[in-house]
């Protein structure tokens, strides 16, 4: 007799952007999850797009570019190679957060130097800081509009300039997000998947967080996210000890396992 699959028989919540969910949504299926997609933000351009095109420009001014997500890796690329296609590139170095940024990065044909152990700001400032290339040396990141400032902080009080600017926006994905809170409710949905701050914080202005209750359960992929989660009143039920997509579903695995 063939043993069910390990999700048979739960609802799991997707709140990724559209197009990155795919590879979460997929494995979840294979697993044996009824997946509903309802992604919680969706990725914008900049309002303003100067600071960025002046960014790009000087670009040779640059030691390190430090991409903090894929998004951002795509917006900077896509606006680079529309207003400076011929731009060259020479000893500028590249860092990633993460191995899905740096993934992204060689699907352009460039290697990132730096990609951390453990995928949180932190943890780039002090992999470079390392390698002893942050005191005088001039940095780019592009960012989202509501990134962090954890990294540009440390990367200053160490001596480096910095320039933040916004190449993407997130925004609250009120289309994608119809009838999710009623599904919550209803509690038809086991658990909510939750990649980043952002998504948190979006959903659970749609939903509100008493909404959720003990009905649903949040996954969150690392401690970031996490702490989003708590500041809204929402205890996550899981965390990813790998801040991937492959470590989230490791950690929703294990939370079934025992429950």
């Amino acid at each position: 007799m063939t043993e069910p699959l390990p999700l048979a028989g739960r609802t799991i919540l997707v709140t990724r952007p559209r197009r990155q969910s795919q590879p979460l949504a997929d494995a979840l299926r294979r697993l044996g999850a009824t997946v509903v997609e309802a992604p919680a933000i969706a990725i914008e351009p900049p309002s303003d797009f100067r600071p960025l095109d002046e960014a790009l420009g000087r670009l040779a001014a640059y030691d390190w570019v430090v991409f903090t997500s894929v998004n951002g890796v795509e917006a900077f690329f896509d606006r680079l190679s529309e207003v400076l296609p011929r731009t060259p590139w020479s000893s500028q170095k590249l860092a990633a957060i993460g191995p899905a940024t740096a993934k992204s990065l060689r699907e352009r044909g460039f290697e990132a130097e730096v990609v951390p152990e453990k995928f949180v700001a932190e943890e780039v400032f002090r992999a470079i800081a390392g390698r002893g290339e942050v005191s005088g040396k001039r940095f780019l990141l592009p960012s989202a509009d509501i990134a962090r400032e954890a990294l540009p902080d440390l990367l200053r009080a160490s001596g480096a300039i910095v320039d933040v600017v916004v190449a993407y926006r997130t925004v609250a994905a009120e289309e994608e997000m119809r009838g999710t809170s009623e599904m919550v409710e209803r509690g038809e949905v086991d658990m909510v998947t939750f990649t980043s701050a952002s998504t948190a914080r979006s959903f659970f202005a749609k939903t509100g967080p008493r909404a959720a209750g003990d009905r649903v359960r949040a996954a969150s992929i690392g401690p970031i996210t996490s702490n989003a989660l708590r500041s809204l009143g929402v205890s996550p039920a899981v965390e990813a000890e790998r801040f991937t997509t492959e470590g989230l579903i490791e950690a929703i695995l294990r939370y079934y396992r025992r429950n």
